[in-house]
Protein backbone atom coordinates (compact mmCIF):
# COMPACT_ATOMS: atom_id res chain seq x y z
CA UNK A 1 0.00 0.00 0.00
CA UNK A 2 2.82 2.42 0.85
CA UNK A 3 4.41 1.90 -2.56
CA UNK A 4 1.06 2.31 -4.30
CA UNK A 5 0.35 5.52 -2.37
CA UNK A 6 3.79 6.87 -3.23
CA UNK A 7 3.19 6.08 -6.86
CA UNK A 8 0.07 8.26 -6.79
CA UNK A 9 2.16 11.36 -5.97
CA UNK A 10 3.50 12.96 -9.15
CA UNK A 11 7.26 12.82 -9.45
CA UNK A 12 7.68 16.63 -9.68
CA UNK A 13 5.84 17.05 -6.37
CA UNK A 14 7.95 14.37 -4.70
CA UNK A 15 11.06 16.15 -5.96
CA UNK A 16 9.80 19.51 -4.64
CA UNK A 17 9.00 17.99 -1.23
CA UNK A 18 12.43 16.35 -1.03
CA UNK A 19 14.06 19.65 -2.03
CA UNK A 20 12.07 21.49 0.61
CA UNK A 21 13.16 19.11 3.34
CA UNK A 22 16.80 19.41 2.23
CA UNK A 23 16.47 23.21 2.35
CA UNK A 24 15.01 23.11 5.87
CA UNK A 25 17.72 20.74 7.08
CA UNK A 26 20.35 22.99 5.57
CA UNK A 27 18.80 26.05 7.21
CA UNK A 28 18.70 24.26 10.56
CA UNK A 29 22.32 23.18 10.23
CA UNK A 30 23.38 26.73 9.33
CA UNK A 31 21.39 28.23 12.22
CA UNK A 32 22.49 25.84 14.96
CA UNK A 33 25.74 27.72 15.76
CA UNK A 34 23.62 30.80 16.58
CA UNK A 35 22.10 28.93 19.54
CA UNK A 36 25.30 27.56 21.02
CA UNK A 37 27.91 29.00 23.37
CA UNK A 38 28.57 32.73 23.30
CA UNK A 39 26.71 33.18 20.03
CA UNK A 40 23.46 32.47 21.87
CA UNK A 41 23.84 35.70 23.87
CA UNK A 42 24.26 37.70 20.64
CA UNK A 43 21.28 35.93 19.05
CA UNK A 44 19.07 36.67 22.03
CA UNK A 45 20.20 40.29 22.23
CA UNK A 46 19.67 41.12 18.56
CA UNK A 47 16.45 39.14 18.45
CA UNK A 48 14.95 41.19 21.28
CA UNK A 49 15.97 44.44 19.60
CA UNK A 50 14.74 43.44 16.16
CA UNK A 51 11.31 42.33 17.41
CA UNK A 52 10.89 45.47 19.50
CA UNK A 53 11.66 47.62 16.45
CA UNK A 54 9.34 45.50 14.29
CA UNK A 55 6.51 45.94 16.79
CA UNK A 56 6.99 49.69 16.71
CA UNK A 57 7.09 49.60 12.91
CA UNK A 58 3.75 47.78 12.88
CA UNK A 59 2.26 50.32 15.26
CA UNK A 60 3.58 53.26 13.27
CA UNK A 61 2.10 51.78 10.08
CA UNK A 62 -1.31 51.70 11.77
CA UNK A 63 -0.89 55.28 13.01
CA UNK A 64 0.04 56.50 9.52
CA UNK A 65 -3.11 54.96 8.08
CA UNK A 66 -5.26 56.39 10.87
CA UNK A 67 -3.71 59.87 10.93
CA UNK A 68 -3.19 61.37 7.46
CA UNK A 69 -0.04 63.43 7.35
CA UNK A 70 1.89 61.49 9.97
CA UNK A 71 5.23 60.17 8.71
CA UNK A 72 7.29 57.19 9.79
CA UNK A 73 9.74 58.10 12.57
CA UNK A 74 12.91 55.98 12.24
CA UNK A 75 14.40 57.43 15.43
CA UNK A 76 11.47 56.10 17.41
CA UNK A 77 12.00 52.57 16.05
CA UNK A 78 15.75 52.92 16.65
CA UNK A 79 15.06 53.76 20.29
CA UNK A 80 12.82 50.70 20.57
CA UNK A 81 15.58 48.59 19.01
CA UNK A 82 18.14 49.91 21.51
CA UNK A 83 15.90 49.23 24.51
CA UNK A 84 15.09 45.75 23.18
CA UNK A 85 18.79 44.97 22.77
CA UNK A 86 19.45 46.15 26.31
CA UNK A 87 16.85 43.66 27.57
CA UNK A 88 18.33 40.72 25.64
CA UNK A 89 21.25 39.95 27.99
CA UNK A 90 18.97 40.24 31.02
CA UNK A 91 16.51 37.71 29.58
CA UNK A 92 19.37 35.43 28.50
CA UNK A 93 20.83 35.18 32.01
CA UNK A 94 17.44 35.36 33.75
CA UNK A 95 16.28 32.11 32.17
CA UNK A 96 19.62 30.44 32.93
CA UNK A 97 19.25 31.46 36.58
CA UNK A 98 15.62 30.30 36.76
CA UNK A 99 16.55 26.91 35.32
CA UNK A 100 19.26 26.47 37.95
CA UNK A 101 17.03 27.71 40.77
CA UNK A 102 14.00 25.60 39.84
CA UNK A 103 15.05 22.73 37.58
CA UNK A 104 12.09 21.11 35.86
CA UNK A 105 11.52 18.77 32.95
CA UNK A 106 8.14 18.37 31.26
CA UNK A 107 4.92 17.63 33.09
CA UNK A 108 6.76 15.68 35.80
CA UNK A 109 8.23 18.97 37.00
CA UNK A 110 4.95 20.89 36.80
CA UNK A 111 5.16 22.21 40.38
CA UNK A 112 8.55 23.80 39.70
CA UNK A 113 7.35 25.08 36.34
CA UNK A 114 4.44 26.87 38.02
CA UNK A 115 6.84 28.38 40.55
CA UNK A 116 9.04 29.61 37.70
CA UNK A 117 6.05 31.25 36.00
CA UNK A 118 5.12 32.97 39.27
CA UNK A 119 8.66 34.21 39.94
CA UNK A 120 8.89 35.47 36.37
CA UNK A 121 5.64 37.42 36.74
CA UNK A 122 6.49 38.88 40.14
CA UNK A 123 10.12 39.81 39.43
CA UNK A 124 11.03 39.99 35.74
CA UNK A 125 7.79 41.43 34.36
CA UNK A 126 7.60 44.55 36.57
CA UNK A 127 11.34 45.09 36.28
CA UNK A 128 11.14 45.02 32.49
CA UNK A 129 8.19 47.41 32.56
CA UNK A 130 10.20 49.94 34.57
CA UNK A 131 13.19 49.33 32.29
CA UNK A 132 11.07 49.97 29.19
CA UNK A 133 9.59 53.31 30.22
CA UNK A 134 12.69 54.73 31.88
CA UNK A 135 14.99 53.50 29.10
CA UNK A 136 12.92 55.00 26.31
CA UNK A 137 12.46 58.19 28.29
CA UNK A 138 16.23 58.54 28.63
CA UNK A 139 16.82 57.92 24.91
CA UNK A 140 14.15 60.43 23.94
CA UNK A 141 15.38 63.24 26.15
CA UNK A 142 12.83 63.10 28.95
CA UNK A 143 13.88 64.19 32.39
CA UNK A 144 13.88 61.55 35.10
CA UNK A 145 10.85 63.19 36.70
CA UNK A 146 8.95 63.08 33.38
CA UNK A 147 9.83 59.42 32.86
CA UNK A 148 8.81 58.52 36.40
CA UNK A 149 5.51 60.33 35.97
CA UNK A 150 4.83 58.42 32.74
CA UNK A 151 5.71 55.19 34.54
CA UNK A 152 3.24 56.00 37.30
CA UNK A 153 0.55 56.81 34.73
CA UNK A 154 0.98 53.67 32.64
CA UNK A 155 2.58 50.96 34.75
CA UNK A 156 -0.58 49.32 36.11
CA UNK A 157 -2.16 49.23 32.68
CA UNK A 158 1.01 47.55 31.39
CA UNK A 159 1.19 45.08 34.28
CA UNK A 160 -2.45 44.02 34.07
CA UNK A 161 -2.05 43.34 30.35
CA UNK A 162 1.15 41.40 31.10
CA UNK A 163 -0.77 39.07 33.43
CA UNK A 164 -3.32 38.43 30.68
CA UNK A 165 -0.67 37.37 28.13
CA UNK A 166 2.50 35.96 29.62
CA UNK A 167 1.67 33.36 32.31
CA UNK A 168 0.20 30.98 29.71
CA UNK A 169 3.02 31.69 27.25
CA UNK A 170 5.66 31.09 29.90
CA UNK A 171 3.96 27.89 31.04
CA UNK A 172 4.49 26.50 27.54
CA UNK A 173 8.01 27.93 27.49
CA UNK A 174 9.11 26.25 30.72
CA UNK A 175 7.30 22.99 30.01
CA UNK A 176 8.30 22.24 26.44
CA UNK A 177 10.93 24.65 25.02
CA UNK A 178 14.60 23.59 25.34
CA UNK A 179 16.62 26.02 27.44
CA UNK A 180 18.75 27.48 24.58
CA UNK A 181 15.60 28.50 22.72
CA UNK A 182 13.64 30.14 25.54
CA UNK A 183 14.39 33.75 24.56
CA UNK A 184 13.87 32.96 20.87
CA UNK A 185 10.48 31.45 21.69
CA UNK A 186 9.51 34.59 23.60
CA UNK A 187 10.76 36.76 20.73
CA UNK A 188 8.66 34.72 18.32
CA UNK A 189 5.53 35.50 20.34
CA UNK A 190 6.38 39.05 21.18
CA UNK A 191 5.62 40.95 17.97
CA UNK A 192 2.03 41.56 19.02
CA UNK A 193 3.13 42.42 22.56
CA UNK A 194 5.78 44.84 21.31
CA UNK A 195 3.15 46.50 19.11
CA UNK A 196 1.04 46.97 22.24
CA UNK A 197 4.03 48.40 24.13
CA UNK A 198 4.59 50.90 21.32
CA UNK A 199 0.92 51.90 21.47
CA UNK A 200 1.10 52.33 25.25
CA UNK A 201 4.23 54.46 25.06
CA UNK A 202 3.31 56.68 22.11
CA UNK A 203 -0.47 56.95 22.15
CA UNK A 204 -1.87 60.45 21.89
CA UNK A 205 -3.02 61.76 25.28
CA UNK A 206 -6.74 62.39 25.60
CA UNK A 207 -8.15 65.88 26.02
CA UNK A 208 -7.73 67.43 29.41
CA UNK A 209 -10.39 69.32 31.32
CA UNK A 210 -9.99 73.14 31.31
CA UNK A 211 -8.30 74.53 34.43
CA UNK A 212 -10.65 75.13 37.32
CA UNK A 213 -13.30 72.59 36.28
CA UNK A 214 -12.34 70.18 39.02
CA UNK A 215 -12.73 72.66 41.86
CA UNK A 216 -16.50 72.93 41.96
CA UNK A 217 -17.62 76.24 43.34
CA UNK A 218 -14.34 77.00 45.11
CA UNK A 219 -12.61 79.13 42.49
CA UNK A 220 -15.49 81.02 40.92
CA UNK A 221 -14.36 84.30 42.40
CA UNK A 222 -10.88 83.83 40.96
CA UNK A 223 -11.83 82.69 37.47
CA UNK A 224 -13.28 85.05 34.87
CA UNK A 225 -16.54 83.95 33.34
CA UNK A 226 -15.96 82.17 30.02
CA UNK A 227 -18.02 79.78 27.91
CA UNK A 228 -15.82 76.75 28.59
CA UNK A 229 -18.64 74.51 29.68
CA UNK A 230 -17.24 74.08 33.22
CA UNK A 231 -19.90 73.62 35.81
CA UNK A 232 -19.08 75.38 39.06
CA UNK A 233 -22.15 74.25 40.90
CA UNK A 234 -23.42 77.83 41.29
CA UNK A 235 -25.78 79.87 39.11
Amino acid sequence: MGGAAGALVPAPRRAMAAGGWRWLRGLWAAGQPLFQGRALLVTNTLGCGALMAAGDGARQSWEIRARPGQKFDPRRSASMFAVGCSMGPFLHYWYLWLDRLLPASGLRGLSNVLRKVLVDQLVASPLLGVWYFLGLGCLEGQTLDESCQELRDKFWEFYKADWCVWPAAQLVNFLFVPAPFRVTYINGLTLGWDTYLSYLKYRTPGPRAPPGCGALGTMQAELPHSPTGCQTGQD
